[in-house]
């Protein structure tokens, strides 16, 4: 009985390994764009990396494809997506098993200085949405074999670069037609500073961008990003932002008009100012762990949806049993069963 079970679980494995074996591999093929909507003073570097996945017919065809943008969350990049999460194996299991169609994927480089844009466009660091949504998306469309419309192009990205998928989505529903969020981080500014405030009072013993080098002051990078995507300011080095708190003999201050800017630009803000835009997309959803390690990632992702549902805009909002990322970059996870059939049903194949 147990050599029965011993040939068995060999098997199993041998099937296991064939069947990986047979999956057709797509290919990832790495570009540069030095951006004009890039060019900034505060010292970030316009020339970007993108990393773009083409299915695995794509060589041995002369059809067009539809795209998906795919953004990359804090602290993270296109290279690591690939290196690190083999996210181009997920949309191989994906195309081979059909739950999509084969489908081009885009995942630009927009981290920065201080890890991350959060593609919305800075008055001092770039205009990281227009790069995004209008300077990137002409740059494939000339360069791959796209179908160049917006019915034919979806938007998505986790935590950063879920916010930066549904920002994007809203200000863009010309170029995007469908957007899906995992675990959107920081969709309201304003609260997520009132989270953090003890990460203001780190911020004075940063002299220096190396200072952010050491692993006790990395979570700072996060505020100075922050400030710089939604309250950039080219007069105010070494940061080239304006701050919402600070501290003076462990006092707290706070700046009113900074943190009414950061509620005014934040994500969350969107559907009261773009409402129209909203109603143009063809399908929006979100979604987010209930024990998120992100705290605020939760109850905003909630908000939202609370604030789409009162404006009767359409959309789809799931809380799954899951933390940041346990459920989003592996085998059958939220990436391989959710995201992707999304955009097979939404988007459109054919030119």
């Amino acid at each position: 009985m147990r050599k029965f079970s011993l040939l068995l679980f060999a098997f199993l494995l041998f099937t296991r390994f064939l069947s990986a074996q047979a999956i057709p591999a797509g290919k990832v093929v790495t570009t540069y764009i030095t951006a004009k909507t890039l060019q900034n003073r505060a010292g970030e570097n316009p020339t970007r990396r993108v990393s773009v996945y083409l299915p695995p017919d794509y060589e041995k065809s002369v059809k067009r494809y539809p795209v998906i943008y795919f953004l990359h969350g804090f602290f993270w990049s296109d290279s690591l997506l690939v290196n690190n999460d083999h996210i181009n194996h997920i949309f191989d299991r994906a195309i081979h098993l059909q739950k999509i169609k084969p489908v081009i994927v885009v995942m630009p480089d927009e981290s920065t200085v201080f890890k991350g844009s959060f593609y919305a466009n800075s008055k001092s660091s770039g205009s990281w949405s227009d790069f995004t949504s209008v300077e990137l998306v002409d740059f494939i469309d000339k360069h791959y074999r796209t179908i160049a419309d917006k019915d034919s192009r979806g938007i998505s990205g986790h935590s950063m670069g879920g916010n930066g998928a549904l920002r994007n989505a809203i200000l863009h529903p010309e170029v995007f037609s469908s957007v899906y969020a995992l675990s959107p981080g920081v969709l309201d500014a304003r609260y997520f500073a009132l989270t953090e405030i003890e990460l203001y009072k780190s911020l004075a013993t940063i002299k220096k961008t190396e200072d952010l080098l050491k692993p006790e002051n990395s979570r700072i990078n996060i505020i100075i990003a922050i400030a710089r995507a939604y309250n950039g300011n080219e007069k105010n080095p070494p940061f080239y932002a304006d701050f919402p708190f600070s501290f003076e003999n462990d006092q707290l201050k706070a700046d009113s008009s900074v943190l009414q800017a950061m509620k005014n630009h934040s994500t969350s803000e969107l559907p009261f100012s773009h409402d129209k835009n909203l109603r143009k997309l063809k399908a929006i959803k979100f979604d987010w762990g209930r024990n998120d390690e992100f705290k605020h990632i939760p109850p905003t992702c909630l908000d939202f949806s609370k604030t789409l549902e009162m404006m009767k805009i359409k959309h789809e909002a799931e809380e799954y049993i899951g933390t940041h990322g346990s459920e989003v970059s592996r085998e059958n996870g939220r990436i391989e069963n959710s995201m992707l059939p999304f955009f097979n049903i939404h988007l459109k194949f054919e030119k």
